[in-house]
């Protein structure tokens, strides 16, 4: 293989990975990036970019590709597939000059065992090239690049309106989010970027994180804006013990040491608060970090607050993280709102009377936000109140609270300014 197509060498492998094997993006491109001696940052950028968008336009894709085919690749021809994927992408989405992508799908597949299928692939990415356009425009984007059972969800659960602006939004690059540790409206002059009402810090997307000014020193931390509300919910909390419940990897803890507050960070993965420490490390913070199961361990005595990010299906994050949607299904959704119920009464048994919880995910599924807190309140098991959030608190972004007083932000919420993660927060007081 030529070194000029070790970034599409790097995509194909991470595509191989995702898809064929189940793997995460984000590990499975590091690794493929990893073994690629000499990768430059740009190269590694348009790897990254070619991976992304092609599991963003997956469906639209994949009903191209089949049309344009007598028959399907068999299951064994995975590799070969996704040079087809990676091919269109460039041509139709990337405006790739047609040589450059084509060879260097064709020379990737020459140089491997998957050479017998070269022709085929010369020849559907030509036809692509020629014809693909005109395809495209007939398609339905939206519906096409999720799976059914989610497109209908967002459609009952928002209209779909709302679901079609969601997913028109998820096509997008995500802007890149900084949270300061002091002085935000310094930093977003130094880093060339907007300072948003909340104080989050807004980029443009692409550029190397670790290259930026202030990253080195800890002046700042990549935290979504949207991300970084949930602890903004916690209120004042200078002084105050407050229990990051499911921390990893640390972005509302990094808040809340900065906010004053005594936090201690808890998570039942030790290698992911390994990361976490790291992070508060470099941010200059001293945080005392749990390896622990949420739904058992209870602190040694009450706390004054608690924020649960608890684990989820993470579909308000499909911009950033176009697998998620890909392995998720509807038993999975209950499996993981059954872990929820559990992680909420253990969390609300911590905290002190008078004491705080917010409860967020990172998920549009009503199940895994809304409901949850209903079923909570209705068990009784605890006694505890709904505290409604207020506009203010959230740089009035109005739109973002729901009638019940909770936080809900959508990807299309301030679009014309570069959306938002999808996030679900409500906050409780214990009584008694």
């Amino acid at each position: 293989m030529s070194q000029k197509y070790a970034d599409r060498a790097v995509a194909l492998a991470t595509l191989n990975a995702v898809l064929d094997h189940s793997q995460s993006m984000e590990e499975a491109f590091d690794i493929a990036a990893a073994g690629a001696a000499g990768l430059e940052s740009r190269d590694r950028g348009f790897a990254r970019i070619m991976v992304a968008t092609t599991l963003k336009r997956l469906g639209q894709i994949d009903v191209l590709l089949d049309g344009f085919m007598e028959r399907k690749l068999p299951a064994s021809a995975g590799p070969a597939r996704n040079a087809l994927r990676l091919g269109a992408v460039q041509l139709l989405f990337l405006q790739v000059p047609a040589h450059a992508a084509i060879d260097s799908m064709v020379s990737l597949l020459a140089n491997s065992r998957y050479a017998g299928f070269k022709g085929l692939v010369n020849a559907v990415l030509r036809r692509v090239d020629r014809e693909g356009a005109a395809v495209l425009a007939q398609q339905d984007a939206a519906m096409l690049n999720l799976p059914g059972w989610l497109w209908h969800s967002w459609v009952k659960a928002y209209g779909e309106d709302t679901a079609r602006a969601i997913a028109a939004t998820n096509l997008t690059d995500p802007p890149l989010d900084i949270q300061a540790r002091e002085n935000p409206a310094h930093w977003a002059q130094i880093l060339e970027a907007t300072l948003l009402p909340t104080g989050a810090i807004r980029r443009g997307f692409g550029g190397h994180i670790g290259e930026l000014p202030g990253y080195d020193e800890g002046a700042w931390w990549v935290q979504d804006a949207a991300a970084a509300l949930p602890a903004r919910l916690l209120g004042d909390v200078a002084g105050k013990s407050v229990i990051d419940l499911c921390a990893a990897p640390g972005g509302k803890t990094a808040q809340l040491a900065a906010a004053g507050a005594k936090v201690t960070a808890v998570d039942r993965s030790a290698r992911r608060l390994e990361r976490l420490s790291q992070n508060m490390e470099r941010l200059g913070f001293e945080v005392p970090v749990v390896a622990a199961d949420g739904v058992r361990w209870q602190p040694k005595a009450p706390v004054d607050a608690v924020l649960l990010d608890a684990p989820c299906s993470a579909t308000g994050t499909i911009r950033r993280h176009p697998d998620v949607a890909l392995g998720k299904t509807p038993a999975e959704i209950a499996k993981l709102t059954a872990l929820q119920d559990r992680l909420l009464a253990n969390a609300l048994a911590m905290l002190k009377p008078g004491g705080m919880l917010v409860y967020a995910t990172c998920s549009l599924q009503p199940e895994e936000g809304a409901a949850r807190i209903e079923a909570l309140l209705e068990s009784g098991t605890i006694a505890a109140e709904r505290v409604p959030v207020d506009p203010a608190e959230i740089g009035g972004w109005s739109d973002c609270i729901t009638a019940a007083g909770d936080l809900r932000t959508l990807p299309c919420h301030l679009a014309d300014q570069g959306g938002f993660d999808g996030f679900y927060a409500a906050r409780l007081r214990r009584i008694g």
